[in-house]
Formats: structure tokens, sequence, C-alpha cells
């Protein structure tokens, strides 16, 4: 067993999480008017139910919380989930055999929201950017054919802004899982040698983070090429580490359903005046991110702050997107550190810091950090690089 599993905090949490969650979400769905909110994606369910399952990466089955006006959530789900749900602290959970097309939870879904169609009440539903409907449209239409006096509103903005804002429960477990990812990135440079080939090293990287503690490393990718690196979200390649690359790796580690996100950059062998350069803006532009990341701060603040420092090495003024990134039961969530989004921080968000510059001949370098909203500043999660740009 290792040090980071022996400090491991408590898998799952108290059921007065979710009675606080769930309680929030009702106070702002009375203020507006809604009888109830209808979740059919994996985060949300987990937010409010505590269930947890990688069944969710087989597309076969929709899955349905309706959470009330007042009382506990109530699950319309596969069969095949009814044990694991009833480990939760849900009480009402109803169910089919499933798979099956022709009715795969409508009856049953239409049977429980029927009430409130008599009533031509309104329930939430999440439309709103970085959402989905996680159950066939042809479904979606048959239901509100069949509840044509029920009427939906949009609450994304009601969902994103309770998860945007972390418990401490919360943030014990993505601090454990920085540390795990930290501990993981030491240990780089006892694999990431030249002439090794690239996809070796990421397959090197995810052992030890599983060794290190970690449920589960899904998210490795990066590159690694002179100077620098021409893209950060490509699978391995067999090509070897050479004198003068730049390794990037960037993962997403998980425990107990939460992610890290953060990268580290090296150089194999020697590095050239401009990647050390390149390094060495990054590495500031981060630390006036630690520095705006307060609460009433903006998301468009921190992107202002990180810009303004790398603007003393990329000054083409081209479309750099943006610099980072909510982050908890998601690899990425709400806010974006973007010139559009003008979320006010909170404290004890969780966030990405993802500085990232183009240089030289068309290569490039990122650089990210998790951290927590703070009245004194970002508070990093994440061992912070060192200063300068490390040489393997």
């Amino acid at each position: 067993m290792t040090i980071a599993q022996l400090d491991a905090p408590k898998r799952g949490f108290d059921i007065s999480e979710f009675e606080r969650r769930t309680a929030l979400a009702q106070r702002e769905m009375k203020a507006l008017g809604l009888a109830g909110l209808l979740l059919t994606t994996e985060p949300e369910v987990r937010y409010f139910t505590g269930f947890y399952s990688l069944f969710w990466q087989s597309p076969t089955r929709p899955w349905f919380v309706f959470v009330p006006e007042t009382g506990k959530p109530i699950a319309v789900i596969p069969e095949i989930g009814a044990d694991l749900m009833r480990r939760t602290w849900i009480d009402d959970i109803r169910t089919w055999s499933a798979p099956c097309p022709t009715d795969d939870g409508l009856s049953l879904l239409v049977d429980l929201l029927k009430p409130f169609a008599d009533q031509k009440a309104k329930i939430g539903v999440m439309k709103g950017h970085e959402s989905l409907l996680r159950m066939p449209l042809g479904d979606w239409e048959r239901l509100c054919a069949q509840l044509e006096d029920l009427h939906s509103q949009d609450v994304t903005n009601i969902v994103q802004s309770l998860r945007m804002v972390k418990s401490e429960a919360e943030i014990e477990k993505l601090a454990h899982i920085c540390k795990i990812g930290s501990d993981t990135f030491a240990r780089v440079p006892e694999f990431a040698r030249r002439y090794k080939p690239l996809e070796d090293v990421f397959r090197d990287f995810r052992i030890a983070a599983l060794s290190a503690g970690a449920d589960d490393a899904p998210y490795v990718v990066g590159g690694a090429n002179q100077g620098g690196y021409r893209d950060v979200i490509s699978p391995p390649s067999r090509h070897p580490l050479q004198m003068g690359d730049i390794l990037m790796i960037d993962t997403g580690c998980i425990w107990d359903g939460y992610f890290c996100d953060f990268d580290r950059n090296w150089a194999i062998g020697q590095a050239d005046d401009l990647s050390r350069a390149a390094y060495d803006v990054l590495w500031r532009a981060t630390e006036a991110g630690l520095e705006a990341a307060r609460p009433g701060a903006t998301a468009r603040d921190l992107f202002v702050a990180m810009s303004k420092v790398l603007a003393e090495l990329d000054r083409s003024g081209g479309d750099i997107g943006r610099l980072g990134h909510g982050l908890g039961m998601q690899l990425t969530e709400q806010p974006s550190h973007a010139a559009f989004d003008d979320t006010e921080l909170k404290e004890n968000m969780v966030l990405t810091l993802e500085p990232s510059l183009s240089y030289g001949e068309g290569v490039m370098m990122v650089h990210e950090e998790n951290i927590v909203v703070t009245p004194n500043g970002g508070r990093l999660l994440t061992r912070r690089a060192p200063p300068e740009l490390p040489v393997i």
C-alpha cells in the first residue's frame, strides 16, 4: 500500500453532503417557480445522488433522476443499476428491464411527470452550454407529446453554479488526486529517457499513476518535438525522444470520481534559449493567475491577467481560446477563463490555470496548475512546477 493510499480521504460522502446540494437546488427552483429538475447525465445524477459507476460508458441505456421541489430525488433507472442506487441516500427508485428500445423508461417517466403536466407546471432541464440530453431525441419528443402541458425551462446556470463551488469534502478529494498526480510527475525523469518512444513514456506514466494510488488515468496526452510541440491533444506516437525535444505530459487522473488536470514540461538533454523563455513567461503568467484568483473577480479577469504576461512573447494577437477552466467530477467544467466569460469567482471554486504560447517555427508550450479560489488568491492543489524549465 502506498503512502497516498494510507493518507487517502474517506471514499464517498456523508448523506449531509447530498442533503445540502439538494436543498440549495430546491431553493433556486422555488425562486423560479419550478416543480422539479429532470437530470439525464452522469455528473448531475452523481452530484445529487452519489450514484457512481463506470457503466455510464455504455450508451445503451438512458438514466433519469428527478429532483422535486421538496424531498429527496427520485431515480428512474435500468434495473441493472438498482442495487447500486439503493446504496445511496435515495429511497424512491423506479426501474425497468433494459435495454428496451420500444420503451426505455419512457412510460415510467411519463407516470412520474404526469401530475405536474396536469397542473401545467414547469420543470427544469439543462439546455445550455456544456450540457447534453442523454436520451434518444425521439424519446424526448414522445415525452413532450405525451405531456404537452408540462413546460420545461433551462436550468443549466443553476446546476453549473452549484457544481462550481466545491464543499470541503470535495476539495479534500481533489487535493488527494492532485497529490497523486504531482507524485507521478516527479517520477517522469526515471523513465523519460533519450531514444525512448513517446508511446512507452505515456504507458509508464499511467503505470506510475496507478501505482501511486490513482483509480484510473484515462486522460494522458501531450507531445514532444524540437524546441516545443505542435499540439496538445494527440495520442502518443512511436517518436523516440531526441536531444533538444520539449516533452509535455498532460494528465487527468481520477480518485473517487474526482479529477486532477495539469501538465508538466521537460527538455530532453538540453533546452534552447527560446524554449527557456517561453517556459519562463508561462510560469509567470500562472503566477499572475494565482494572484488574480480571488472572490469577486471574474473568469475573464483571470484570462486578462495571464494574457498580459503572455504578450511579452506572443504579440500575434491570435486566437488563444481559453486559459483554463473549472475542475471537479469532470476533467473540464465551467467556467472558462476566456474573454467571453464573466462568471464571478467564489471562494472554494476549483480551477485550472492553463496559459499557452505559440512561438518559434509553429511550436507551442502549455503550463497548467490546479487551484482553489481563496480570499488571498489561488491556493495550489498541485505541487508547483519549478520556475525554470527542467532538463532530463
